[in-house]
């Protein structure tokens, strides 16, 4: 499928809607650019009075309302509607013909003049020169930002990096700052300055650098216990998230520094911090664009933007997720006090996951997953080679990490190169030199994600390609593929089994079964591990490799939430 770049046709639409003109900050970026959008996101809207902060991200995570926020609200699914008719409306009026994302892209831009929100985080969608969000008119942007540029999507933005870098650079505006990103890639800073140069931008502002600092208990409250991957029997883990990231950062703007709790894992988010703090930076010490009538000295300060570092959520990058997975109990023996029990075969337990979900889907992402998981796994090992020390009756380790996998179809960018970085796994140097016995047991599982909604030119790599891949990678590993007897995904209607007209009803979902069969997999697998007595088992799953598969693993977590709620309701009603 062919898609026109230009903003040609967008531009002839945007003068038959209503004028855009709120406030923006722009962030484009290979990798970075969602996290950055998020921090400042959450930092505007922690301001003092709040302000009320717009956000575009793309693509959306579990339906398209998700992608499209207001105060860190999804969009109204009535506005929406009701938005998305009147531009589409206009383009078939117009004969303008837009692309899905741009027409999503006014949609958003629309939705957030009426809401008459204080201040836009638009995120680009690709690329930046010819991307739909830089329709947005020069008196609106109040800073651009680029984050780190690496290799992706070559195919439309160049087979260079200096080249990517250079399409994105070029959402800088005549007369306003623009904040670059650390980056890792040489040449990206120099080919930056020199567009930003032709556009005449007001200056480059180079990322600030924030440090890691000393849990301080008078600052950051009483300090959680270390990561634990450990089960503490069959059905029951005994896992706790890895704390936050205690972080300092000198901003030129204060006198002080801010202290915060950084909630976001990874080294990299030290990277995030640094370009998203600088951006506000930025916005104190910058002439406003004319559309920027609030003072923002006296609401943002090193106590507000503490706040909202502290509160910050970005689902799907380096997030924890413990679910229960039901799975035949049969290895599992019949009460032994004479309680009634069902066959053998028909029994069930609920085996617990741990699922490290990132969407990592290029090899610098997948570089940055790699890394962190090296550094969690020390950290969780570390804390099992203490526990079994403290006790007696556990003599080794077992540790099963699993990766869940599936790609997005998007060539030159090959499955070999996003995949190479993670697997086979990097494990801690410190696990040649354990006391402890320590056995690492690794298994993939592949499959293809749900296609997402108003995108049929993306397109999952069959997993058969990937099975190939992996293959090479980890000769020894289990590999698992849901048969192909399984669908996708089946839509199923949750809701009670009632019809009163006072009671809620839910929407028609796509649950999805391949990842759900997948999972069922992985615990069966995980559930030897709490069969021995003298082994203390460590269980992590590492779901990656596209974001479009995190959306099915968030899908599959909210209808398992929903039909826990509807049960709940059932038999509330039932017994009226």
């Amino acid at each position: 499928m062919s898609i026109d770049l230009s903003l040609d046709r967008l531009q002839k639409l945007v003068t038959h809607l209503s004028p855009y003109t709120r406030p923006t900050l722009h962030i484009a970026g290979t990798n970075g650019k969602g996290s950055v959008s998020a921090l400042l996101a959450s930092i505007l809207l922690h301001s003092d009075p709040p302000l009320r902060v717009g956000r575009f991200n793309s693509p959306h995570l579990v339906t398209v309302h998700d992608c499209i926020t207001v105060n860190n609200h999804p969009v109204a699914p009535n506005l929406y509607e009701v938005v998305r008719e009147e531009v589409e409306d206009a383009d078939t009026e117009h004969e303008t013909k837009l692309s899905s994302f741009e027409i999503l892209t006014l949609v958003a831009l629309q939705v957030f003049e009426r809401e008459k929100v204080d201040i836009v985080v638009l995120e680009v969608g690709m690329g930046g020169r010819l991307d739909a969000t830089n329709i947005v008119p020069d008196n609106t942007i109040a800073v651009s930002a680029l984050t780190a540029v690496d290799l992706d999507h070559q195919f439309f933005l160049g087979d260079t990096v200096t080249k990517i870098a250079a399409e994105k650079a070029a959402i800088g505006r005549k007369g306003r700052p623009f904040v670059l990103g650390k980056q890792r890639r040489e040449g990206v800073e120099e080919v930056v300055r020199t567009v930003l140069k032709a556009a005449g931008a007001l200056n480059l502002a180079l990322a600030l650098e924030p440090e890691v600092s000393e849990w301080d208990e008078s600052i950051h409250g009483a300090k959680p216990p270390p990561i634990s991957l450990a089960y503490t029997n069959a059905t029951k883990s005994s896992f706790s998230r890895p704390p936050s990231q205690p972080v300092s950062v000198v901003m030129p703007y204060f006198s002080a520094p801010v202290n915060a709790l950084l909630p976001l894992y990874g080294s990299h988010q030290l990277d995030n911090l640094g370009t998203a703090l600088s951006v506000i930076n930025e916005l104190l010490n910058s002439p406003p664009p004319p559309t920027l009538s609030i003072d923002l000295t006296s609401r943002i300060t090193p106590q507000t933007i503490a706040r909202g570092i502290r509160a910050v959520r970005w689902p799907g990058r380096l997030s924890f997720h413990t679910l229960h997975v039901s799975i035949p109990a049969t290895s599992r023996k019949a009460p032994e006090d004479g309680t009634p029990s069902l066959p053998a075969a028909m029994r069930q337990t609920k085996h617990p996951l741990v699922v490290l979900a990132d969407g990592a889907h290029n090899a610098a992402s997948a570089e940055t997953l790699s890394e962190y998981i090296n550094h969690m796994l020390s950290l969780a090992l570390e804390s099992a080679s203490s526990a079994i020390a403290s006790q007696t009756v556990k003599k080794s380790i077992t540790l099963d990490i699993t990766y869940v996998l599936a790609l997005s179809h998007s060539p030159p960018k090959t499955p070999l190169q996003t995949l190479s970085p993670v697997l086979p796994p990097k494990l801690p140097e410190s696990l040649a030199s354990s006391p402890i016995p320590i056995t690492v047991n690794t298994s993939v599982a592949l499959l293809q994600f749900t296609p997402p909604e108003g995108m049929p030119w993306v397109k999952s790599v069959p997993p058969s390609e990937l099975e190939e891949v992996v293959r090479k990678l980890v000769p020894n590993a289990d590999i698992y593929v849901p048969p192909a007897s399984i669908p996708l995904a089946s839509y199923v209607v949750s809701s009670p089994p009632f019809s009163l007209s006072s009671q809620p009803t839910l929407p028609p979902s796509a649950k999805p079964m391949a990842l759900e069969d997948v999972l069922k997999w992985v615990a069966l697998r995980q559930d030897r591990l709490t069969s021995s007595t003298d082994t203390l088992g460590l269980g992590l799953v590492v779901l990656a490799g596209s974001l479009y598969l995190v959306a099915d693993f968030y899908r599959l977590l909210e209808l398992d939430e929903v039909e826990k709620a509807t049960r709940k309701m059932s038999i509330s009603w039932d017994s009226r």
